[in-house]
Parts: C-alpha cells; structure tokens; sequence
C-alpha cells in the first residue's frame, strides 16, 4: 500500500492543502477538485484548535469513504505520534508535517504510512530522508526561491521532495522541472472565499489549469 501510495503521489503530483474546511463543504470541495483532475488531498490538523483530534480525523475518514479508489486522502500539520496515529485510524495513506520531527517520521512508517515531514536546511532534509522519509517537504519553499532549491538540489539529488508555500500557476513548471516530484498547493484551490460563495467551478478551473501544467512538464 504504501509503494502504492507513492506512486499515485509520484504520478498525480498537485496535493490540495485543506485547512479549517469541514462537512459538506469539505466534500463539495474535494468533489470540485477532483472533477478538475486534482487526486491528492491533505487535511490539516489545527494545532489552535482543541478538537482538531476529533475534527481532522472524521474529516480524513470521510473523505476517505466517499473518494475511496478516485482521491487518496492525508493529514497534514501533523506534528505529534497522538496525530500520526489519529489519522492511520481514520484512513489517512500520508503524513504530512511543517517540521523534521524523527519520532513522528519513524511511527509513521512503523504503521505503513508514507511520511512526508518538512525541512528547509540542507541538514533538515537530510536529516529527514536518513530517519525514513519517503518525501521531503520543502517548507516554505517560495520564501528563498528557485534559486536556492537549484542550489539544493544539485548535492542532494536523490532525495525526493514536495515544494509548498508560494507554488503558483506561474512558477509550478520550474518546480517540477527543477525536480521536485510535486508541490503542496493551498489558497489558489481551497479558497475560503470561493468556498463561502459557493464558486466551486471557479477552483475546478484552477485545478483544471495545475493539472495541465503537469501534464505539459
């Protein structure tokens, strides 16, 4: 399941970051995203949010049972092993992090789950893949820019890596081209706005217009 996983995340590339989304919305979201051709979707833990042990979790199962075979559904902001395997009961098949954390990389690969935690620093990705990651997740990637991941990426170039905050429809293709095998991608297809209105056609286009972007890579 997990060399499954992987693949599918290899193939599909775009994760859609949903954060604060619940219920129907949630669902109407996903079901938008994935007319559009997104498949991959993360569900964060509000680390402010008291219930978030309860609130991410039914949100990763339901996600899970209504997208069963089309969506494969993750947790993300997953910074305890209490979240890790909240999330494994709840169906999730990846556990996203914004920190190198190797207890939570090594219990998240005990349960069979692909791990991909967060770094920055040379030291940090390393750091993460040599404890089991599966992916790394350059975080924030948009803040140092493409020229630092150029400079990443010549030494550490067996290293898989996700980029995430700042990735646009502008700049994804030199991502992907640079050899980043996806990018974590939240405000321009999880909109609040969009959401609260109802526009769900609006970010079916825009992952209409990602997809395209990878598939011309």
């Amino acid at each position: 399941m997990c060399k499954e996983t992987i693949q599918f995340i290899e193939e599909n590339k775009i994760v859609a970051i949903c954060r604060g989304t619940y219920g129907n919305e949630l669902i109407h979201l996903v079901t938008a995203l994935e007319r559009g051709g997104v498949r991959l979707v993360e569900v964060t833990f509000d680390q402010n949010d008291e219930a978030c042990l309860i609130k991410t979790p039914k949100a990763i199962n339901e996600l899970s049972q209504t997208f069963k075979g089309k969506v494969s559904v993750g947790a993300g902001t997953v910074v305890t092993v209490e979240q890790v395997d909240a999330a494994y009961k709840a169906g999730a098949k990846y556990i996203i992090s914004p920190n190198t954390n190797v207890e939570v990389i090594k219990y998240t690969k005990k349960l069979g789950l692909v791990s991909i935690p967060g770094a920055l620093t040379p030291t940090e990705i390393l750091e993460a893949h040599e404890a089991g990651a599966d992916f790394v997740k350059v975080f924030p990637v948009g803040s140092l820019g493409l020229g630092y991941v150029k400079d990443i990426r010549g030494p550490i170039n067996h290293v898989k890596l996700l980029a995430t905050a700042g990735v646009t429809p502008n700049n994804l293709a030199d991502y992907l081209s640079g050899g980043f095998s996806g990018a974590g991608i939240s405000n321009y297809l999880t909109n609040k706005e969009h959401i609260a209105a109802g526009d769900y056609d609006v970010l079916t286009e825009h992952a209409r217009k990602l997809v395209q972007i990878v598939a011309a890579g």
